[in-house]
Parts: structure tokens; C-alpha cells; sequence
């Protein structure tokens, strides 16, 4: 499964593939980034979101189709990565996460979270607990509304500029004092339309950040292999 893998990266196949990586939001970024990693032959996978498969997620979510609708996102996908990897260990939690229960998440130990959930609260929740207890994050910013897949970059969370979200988020760091760096995929593109009570969104954009999720932590790993070999 890994061989096309490991002509690139030779070194880092073996920790890659023995990682525990949690994914918390199942949508347009958390599918790409959670079907992305599950090829890269990661073991143990943690997945996290309360929602069901709506028709409205078919534009955009890899695991949203006509057979697909109506189930839990934590059932189609651990179907979907069994079949993709059939030796893969997957933890489903079926819930909505806020700081009142965020320790579920941490029962086992986690090596990275790609948080791709639309929750404020629970991005804070994650920030603060990561940075706490050095466990490697990387959060998706918005992808609504933007044309431009082009402009998503992975970056510190101080180096943000246009983006609601992430304009809450620096906040909360500050008024928090964490010092550590927070890493995100984040765009720099202002809204294509006016604000609507539902958010605009398109098939090509946030697949792209989810895939800048998983690309953050192969080449973390590909860097600290690099930094042994030294």
C-alpha cells in the first residue's frame, strides 16, 4: 500500500504508518484530510462528528451520496477507510464535542489532531488542551464562500490576515497567553458574496484545505525524521 509512498519518502513510511491521528469534523476538509491519511497506511484513527449525511453535503463531501444519505458520518466512513485499508483500527465517537466532554477525545494517546470542526467553542477547547500537552494540531480556518483553493497556505496562527475565524481564534490566544504556535490552513481570499444565513460553498475548495491538513503532518514527520538522521 505504501510503496509509491515510500519512493518519496523512504524514512518517515514506518512512523507515518504507526501514528494514532484524530480527525474531529467529518465535512468537506475533515473527508479529504480523513480519506488522505487513511492512504497513507496510518494504523489507528480517531474520528469524531455527531452529523448524518445530509443530500446538502453532496457538493462537496467525499462520503455524501445517494446511498450515503441518511447515515451516521462516523458509519460511512469507518466503512469506507475498511475498505480502503481493511487492517486499519478506527475509533468512532458519535457526538457532539464541546470542553465538557473534550477528554473523550483524549482516552488513548493521540499523536496528532486535525481539527476540521465548525465549532468556535470547541477549536478553542482544542488549542488550549494541544498546546497544554504538546500534542501536534492543525486547524482548518473557513472554506465557504471562497473560490480560490490557490490561496489556502498552512501557517501560524499569527501570520493570518482576512479570515473571521481566524481573527476569533487570535484572540482567544492572546486573552489566554499561549505562547506556543498554533499551526492552520487558512486562506487570505475576502467573501465572493454577501453574508446569507447559509454559506455558500463549492466541490474544489475545501477539499484542498483538508488535503493541506494531511500534507502538514507527513512533512512534520518527514522533518523530525530528517532532524534524527543529522
Amino acid at each position: 500500500m505504501t510503496d509509491r509512498l515510500a519512493l518519496l519518502i523512504p524514512d518517515a513510511v514506518e512512523k507515518i504508518s504507526n501514528l494514532h491521528i484524530l480527525v474531529i469534523g467529518l465535512g468537506g476538509v475533515g473527508g479529504y484530510a480523513l480519506e488522505s491519511i487513511a492512504r497513507l497506511d496510518v494504523k489507528k484513527i480517531t474520528i469524531v462528528d455527531a452529523d448524518k449525511i445530509d443530500v446538502s453535503n453532496i457538493n462537496r463531501q467525499i462520503i455524501a451520496t445517494t446511498k450515503t444519505i441518511g447515515q451516521y458520518k462516523t458509519d460511512a466512513f469507518e466503512k469506507r477507510l475498511k475498505e480502503i485499508n481493511p487492517d486499519i483500527e478506527v475509533i468512532k465517537i458519535t457526538k457532539f464535542i464541546s470542553s465538557d466532554n473534550l477528554m473523550e477525545l483524549f482516552k488513548e494517546q493521540i499523536d496528532y489532531v486535525v481539527d476540521c470542526c465548525d465549532t468556535i467553542a470547541t477549536k478553542e477547547a482544542l488549542i488550549s488542551y494541544c498546546t497544554s500537552n504538546n500534542i501536534k494540531l492543525i486547524s482548518s480556518m473557513g472554506t465557504g464562500n471562497k473560490l480560490h483553493p490557490e490561496r489556502f497556505k498552512i501557517m501560524k496562527l499569527k501570520d493570518t490576515s482576512y479570515d473571521p475565524l481566524a481573527k476569533v481564534l487570535r484572540k482567544y490566544v492572546k486573552d489566554n497567553a499561549i505562547k506556543k504556535d498554533v499551526y492552520v490552513v487558512c486562506s487570505d481570499e475576502e467573501k465572493v458574496v454577501k453574508a446569507t444565513d447559509v454559506i455558500p460553498s463549492c466541490s474544489f475548495v475545501p477539499p484542498v484545505a483538508g488535503l493541506l491538513c494531511t500534507s502538514y503532518i507527513v512533512n512534520d514527520i518527514v522533518k523530525q525524521v530528517d532532524q534524527n538522521a543529522k
